[in-house]
Order: structure tokens, then sequence, then C-alpha cells
């Protein structure tokens, strides 16, 4: 069981003191809790992909390869990558770089977003969005598993002959997941090719997310990927705790009353009934965590939702503090009762072994299409 956090690096005034912090303390900030994740203990930070404001989430891959200089186990993620928006050649070239800077410390997780003006800003029209997700991924599935692509579709121009490069290290490709808050086709998309769904988990009722992990694991079985409680399950989840209950409901009733996503609607109280949104003592976060499993069954991940609202960096840091000391409890209460058959989160090292051991999986072309030299001859 892998558990984390992700960031959709927000800047968002924070409501105590009227502050807002600038793009600089804010992109500064999300490496910082990056590498206070790790510190701590965590398996996964994810970044999050925004193109306007207020948010500082543009261009994730420069965030995650600095991060991943400065990191040496956590596993680096997205939340979510824009699979709609984003050629899927960039893509393609982008993630398998960070693969090899970082020693296989990424996978990625795509979506289609929730800022509908990203479309035309970047050439796309948003009533193909679903359309869209299925093409583009389906080109970047290939991109990643063939040397030699050849490929023509919809929405973008045709391939003759590519290669992209580099090439995905030891052969394998970094690790799909699927994201969706209420999208079937996506779910249906994660089980056909056998990657990870994970459900935002954030804004929507438990019967909800339940509909849509169901739908995602029945859909897997079906194509034959295994049974259903062995598909790769992920989910989101947010919380803010104090040692006493009391306290972290009202340090954190002012962000939650004045958040741009949920503030000025329902009350703290009901929503932290009607979402997995748990304001209390580490305890209760514990064990409202833990439930989860109630209604999807045993998952592979859990990423954590903390530094968002206007939360000054300071705060957030406190929050990793208290979540790395109940961690060591969560993991073994993810670990209780859960069926020998039931995967482990895919790393890049199990992916390794199950495809039966690393390759170099460099293509050394002949000559330079461009210059009709090869690199060295030139030096030479």
């Amino acid at each position: 069981m892998q558990i984390g956090i992700f960031s959709v690096g927000d800047v968002t005034m924070d409501p105590t003191t009227g502050r807002t912090p600038t793009e600089q303390e804010r992109i500064k900030a999300t490496v910082a809790i990056a590498k206070k994740a790790e510190e701590v203990g965590l398996d996964v930070f994810a970044t999050g992909e925004h193109h306007n404001p207020p948010f500082i989430s543009s261009n994730p891959t420069a965030t995650l390869a600095y991060i991943g200089a400065q990191t040496e186990r956590i596993v680096l993620s997205t939340a979510t990558t824009l699979i709609t928006t984003t050629d899927p050649v960039l893509i393609a070239e982008d993630y398998a770089k960070i693969q090899h800077l970082t020693d296989g410390r990424v996978d990625l997780m795509m979506g289609r977003g929730n800022t509908g003006p990203v479309y035309p800003w970047f050439g796309k029209d948003i009533r193909q969005g679903i359309n869209l997700a299925i093409e583009n991924y389906a080109l970047l599935h290939r991109l990643w598993r063939e040397d030699v692509v050849d490929w023509s579709g919809r929405f973008r121009t045709p391939l003759q002959g590519y290669t992209s490069t580099p090439r995905p290290l030891d052969g394998v490709p970094p690790f799909v997941w699927h994201g969706s808050i209420r999208s079937p086709e996506i779910a249906e998309q994660a089980a056909y090719y056998g990657d990870g769904f994970f459900h935002n988990h954030i804004f929507w009722p438990a019967s909800h997310t339940q509909q849509m992990v169901d739908l995602y694991r029945r859909r897997f079985e079906h194509y034959g990927h295994g049974p259903a409680d062995t598909a790769i399950v992920g989910l989101g989840g947010q919380f803010f705790m104090r040692p006493n209950s009391q306290d972290a409901v009202r340090e954190f009733r002012p962000y939650f009353d004045n958040a741009p996503v949920y503030g000025h609607g329902p009350s703290l109280e009901d929503f932290t009934e009607a979402t997995p949104l748990t304001v209390g003592s580490p305890q209760q976060v514990l064990e409202r965590t833990l439930s989860f499993r109630d209604y999807v069954g045993h998952y592979q991940r859990q990423l954590f939702l903390i530094d968002h609202a206007g939360l000054p960096l300071k705060t957030v840091l406190e929050q990793l503090d208290l979540l790395g000391e109940i961690l060591p409890a969560m993991r073994q209460g993810f670990a209780e009762g859960r069926p020998a058959h039931v995967p482990d989160a895919p790393t890049h090292g199990s992916l390794v072994a199950a495809a039966g051991g690393g390759k170099d999986a460099t293509v050394y072309a002949a000559a330079d299409s461009a210059t009709g030299h090869r690199a060295e001859d030139v030096l030479a």
C-alpha cells in the first residue's frame, strides 16, 4: 500500500492573515512539501497540472525533475497529466526522461482536468474531451512500447516512422493511472489497458466512489487482466488534524469557509459527513482513512490533499509531521485482512521483474536523418 500526498498548486489567500503568497513562494513551498513527505516516510508525491491563475502547477515535469534531484526514495507522480490537451509525443518524451533521471521513481495519472477554458488555449475542443483522452492515450501507449510508430488519428498530424526518445528505462514504461471524478469512460479506459484507476474521492459521497471503483473492477476482470479484486485502485482524500479534535475544527474552519472550491457552501460539519474530508484528531483521521476499504475493498494507493485553501507552509509541514506519527499504524491497518493475492502498488522494480528483467532499450540509430552523419563521426 502506497501512502502519499498530492498538490494542485493553488495560490490562495490565507483568510486568517489576508496575505496571499507569491508565485515563487508557492513554487518553493511545493518543493519543501515534497521533501518533507519523503522525510516523514511517505511513498508518493504528486503534483497537478493547471495553466491558469490562481495555480502554479504548469509544467509539472520541471517540478518533478527538480524534486527528483533532491530526493532519493519517494515516487513522483501527477494529479493529473492533461492527456486531452498535452501532445502524447511530448508526454512520452518528458516522462521517460524523468524515469532515467530518477532511476524509475516516476509514474503518472492521466486526466481531463477540471478547467474548461484550457482546451481552446491548446487548440482543442472541449466537446471532444473524452475522445481526446481515448485517442491520445492510445498513441502514448504505443510510443512507449514500439520503437518505430506509424500512426494517424483525428486530433493531431500523422506520425511516420517515429521513434520517441529516450526509450523507457529498462524497456519498461512508467506505470499509468487514469484519474476521474465522474466519467465512467475513464474507468473503462483504465480497465481496458489493465492500468490503474484513481478516483478523486474529494468532493463526492462514498456511494459515488464505490460505483466508479466497482465499474472499473468489473471491467478489469472482463478484459482478462485478472479477478476484480486484483485491479489497481487509488483514492484521494483530505484531512486536517491536530492532537485535539476541537483545535483542528477551530483552526481549519476559516480555511474551509473561504476556500475557492467549497467555501460559502455547505457547513464544515455537513461536508465532512457527506465526503471523505476528515477534520479532527490523528486517531480520527486514521480510523476514517482505514474505513475507505469498506466501500472500495483493498486498494493500492492513498493520496491526501493537505496544502490547499491558503494554508501556510508551516501548517502544512506540521500536518505532515502528524501524518508521519500515525503512518505505521495506518500501514498496519491497511495490511490487516489483506488477501495474499491482492497485488501491491506497482513500482518500476516490480514492473521490471514482471517483464523478466530490464533491458537496454536505447535505439542506436545509424545516422542522423537531418545531417546524414552520426554524432561520433562528426566529433572524430
